[in-house]
């Protein structure tokens, strides 16, 4: 990816910039365009916070360049003259209205952000392409473990049927999905898929399970705990979720034509997981713990008293488990950060951030 020119939308989120630092930080001359609208779906200090970062690793490799945008994917205009202003080599579509409980009350900020921002992102592919161009050689784009939806065979695997979401959050992500193979059959464009499973770690996103609990167990209150602690998640930390996205960056589906003379699609989806789900009362006690170690919440901390077990939500399901053998054939990586270690740099970042 050397003097390549890479698009990452979301750049403001929690993999978007963690994966533009880690760029920044590895890949000689590398120039980074970065779009985020900087949405108040959470703390916008937090996205600030993560943009001042890359701002700072940019000026330590001043080989590389840095160019941040504020704007929203789904104005297609935008969109247009961002393709034809920086022409990149590889576009990393991480922009997204994301959460499955949001979708059910706010529905129409996904159809927006998922589908609309990336039927953009696509057509702006297509387009790269015009007049004999070389074009976008690698659309890599955000999915998610929410895909498998209702699926219970374990674990899930890339190979398995996924056509019964259970939130609107799952539909648009399978949506993006069935549009990128699309445009990868009719116009050639080389993508790779990515379904991320539970992704944590400092910095991240306030919305998720680890990072509310400790707001509310900070603030005295109670903490609920979903299908009465029978839930199994495979939570993967950031830095094992960006080093997977940059290796899959580098290798883009190979084109062929098929003997009709037409493309084989250059496409192809993987998990990225830990293949590890955790129970989430387990989840919820080593967090706990870790809490207590950075001297986030004092020792003699009444957890029992702060916690309250609920019947499943609408959206949810009780296990995630990812099959990560296509990413360790095709890549030799799985991830393994092991979860009291990431909650452990968590509570770190934690207790410096909010200065406790």
């Amino acid at each position: 990816m050397e003097n390549k020119k890479i698009l990452i939308t979301g750049a403001a989120g929690f993999i978007g910039s963690n994966l533009a630092m880690e760029l920044l930080e590895t890949i000689p001359s590398v120039a980074i365009i970065g779009i985020d609208n900087l949405n108040d779906y959470y703390d916008v200090s937090i996205k600030e916070y993560r943009l001042k970062r890359i701002e700072k690793k940019a000026s330590e490799h001043e080989e590389s360049s840095w160019i941040f945008i504020k704007a929203d994917i789904s104005d297609k205009s935008v969109v247009d003259v961002l393709f034809q202003l920086y022409k990149p080599d590889i576009v990393v579509n991480l922009a997204a209205q994301a959460g499955v409980r949001y979708s059910i009350t706010n529905p129409d900020t996904y159809i927006r952000s998922n589908l609309d921002g990336f039927y953009n992102i696509l057509e702006a592919c297509r387009n790269s392409y015009n007049g004999g161009a070389e074009g976008v050689e690698h659309l890599v784009y955000a999915s998610s473990s929410s895909v498998y939806g209702g699926n219970t065979k374990l674990p899930f695997s890339t190979e398995d049927m996924v056509d019964h979401p259970v939130s609107l959050y799952a539909a648009t992500k399978k949506c993006n999905e069935l549009l990128a193979h699309a445009y990868s059959k009719v116009y050639n464009i080389p993508s790779t898929g990515l379904r991320f499973f539970t992704v944590y770690g400092p910095a991240g996103r306030p919305d998720m399970a680890y990072f509310g609990f400790t707001n509310k167990l900070l603030k005295g209150e109670k903490i609920q705990i979903f299908n009465y602690g029978n839930c199994k998640r495979d939570f993967t930390y950031i830095d094992d979720i960006v080093h997977g996205v940059k290796l899959v960056m580098q290798a883009p589906p190979e084109k062929k034509t098929g003997k009709d003379g037409l493309p084989i699609p250059p496409y192809a989806v993987y998990n990225i997981g830990n293949s590890s789900p955790e129970n989430l009362l387990d989840f919820v006690n080593i967090l706990q713990q870790e809490l207590i170690r950075a001297e986030v919440l004092p020792k003699d901390y009444d957890f029992e008293a702060h916690k309250e077990l609920v019947p499943m939500q609408p959206g949810d399901v009780p296990v995630t488990y990812a099959d990560t053998s296509a990413l360790e054939r095709d890549f030799g990586f799985k991830p393994g950060t092991k979860l009291r270690e990431g909650l452990r740099r968590f509570a770190e970042w934690y207790k410096e951030f909010y200065k406790i």
